[in-house]
């Protein structure tokens, strides 16, 4: 009887780019099949590029969320294009990510420079089409692309809905190289869980503030105490201006309340266990510039041994 051969193994890596407010960390979160990144209908959301591991019998691909392209015009902001650039090397495809319900310029095509000279395989993806009328509206936006750059393939598709997605994974499984599985079946991301729950907690006072706290807010892990049971968690939220610390705090500080105990509950639903979640609210008068304080944020990032 002759032996079967076993299907070749396939895995790389997969870097999303676009402006802010294309859909990134949606994508992200869709493919991944669980929430990695944080969403909020606020530009520059993301900061960091964020890593999210999918496997497949077929295949591994893991996929990097990077901040939204646009021009810095502070020291975080010069960090986060450094994140962006960083994450187009050394990579196996790259994906623009536009928003097919804006004209081609507003939906990302005025920062194509940024992928002048790359020889790295890219292909388009048109989100947002669940916002369309007549996808007839695609066309001149394909059309626009296509002329930009020699991108290898163009997909619409919905990461709110999930419409066009199964389309779009085939197109990434079928250009990733012959390669090993390079993580364990059930790991997810690079991120400790640390990171993780500053970015929910500044999800949450993303969603619930106004149009004058968000580029402001900075979460900081103060204290991370772990038992078998229960978690113990100090943080500290960082504003620039004087005038947005009652912001955040609300009314008999009912905002400060109501962002504590949405992020409380996904924390415990990341951890597996109970957290007493505590929130701070301090004054960081322009953080974004300071490099010392960015650094601490960048702290955060790696794994300090005492969270699981």
């Amino acid at each position: 009887m002759a032996r079967q051969r076993k299907p070749k193994h396939h895995s790389g890596f997969v870097t999303i780019l676009g402006r802010p407010n294309a859909g990134k960390s949606t994508l992200l979160n869709h493919l991944a099949g669980t929430k990695l990144a944080i969403v909020a209908d606020k530009p520059q959301t993301t900061r960091d590029a964020i890593q999210a591991v999918l496997t497949l019998p077929q295949a591994q691909i893991i996929f990097i969320d990077t901040p939204g392209v646009h021009e810095p015009r502070n020291l975080l902001n010069q960090k986060m294009m450094d994140t962006v650039r960083a994450s187009t090397r050394e990579q196996d495809l790259l994906i623009w990510l536009a928003d097919a319900s804006l004209p081609f310029a507003e939906s990302g095509g005025d920062h194509l420079k940024l992928l002048e000279g790359e020889t790295i395989p890219a292909i388009v993806v048109l989100n947002k089409i669940d916002l369309l009328r007549d996808k007839a509206a695609l066309i001149p936006l394909l059309d626009a692309y296509g002329k930009a750059h020699p991108f290898e393939a163009f997909l619409p598709v919905s990461a709110a809905t999930g419409e066009g997605c199964p389309e779009l994974l085939n197109e990434i499984v079928k250009r990733m190289p012959k390669g090993p599985q390079y993580y364990p079946a059930d790991y997810l991301t690079d991120h400790p869980m640390r990171f993780l729950a500053a970015e929910l907690i500044r999800e949450q006072v993303l969603l619930s503030t106004g149009q004058e706290v968000p580029h402001s807010v900075a979460v900081l892990i103060e204290k991370w105490d772990e038992s078998p049971g229960r978690a113990h968690i100090a943080a500290a939220i960082h504003v620039e201006r004087e005038g947005q610390k009652p912001i955040v705090i609300g009314k008999g500080g009912a905002m400060l309340k109501q962002i504590g105990t949405a992020a409380r509950g996904q924390i415990e639903e990341r951890l597996g266990k109970k957290v007493f979640l505590e929130l701070f609210v301090k004054v960081k008068k322009q953080w974004r510039s300071s490099a010392d304080f960015l650094n601490e944020l960048d702290s955060q990032k790696i794994s300090s041994g005492i969270e699981s």
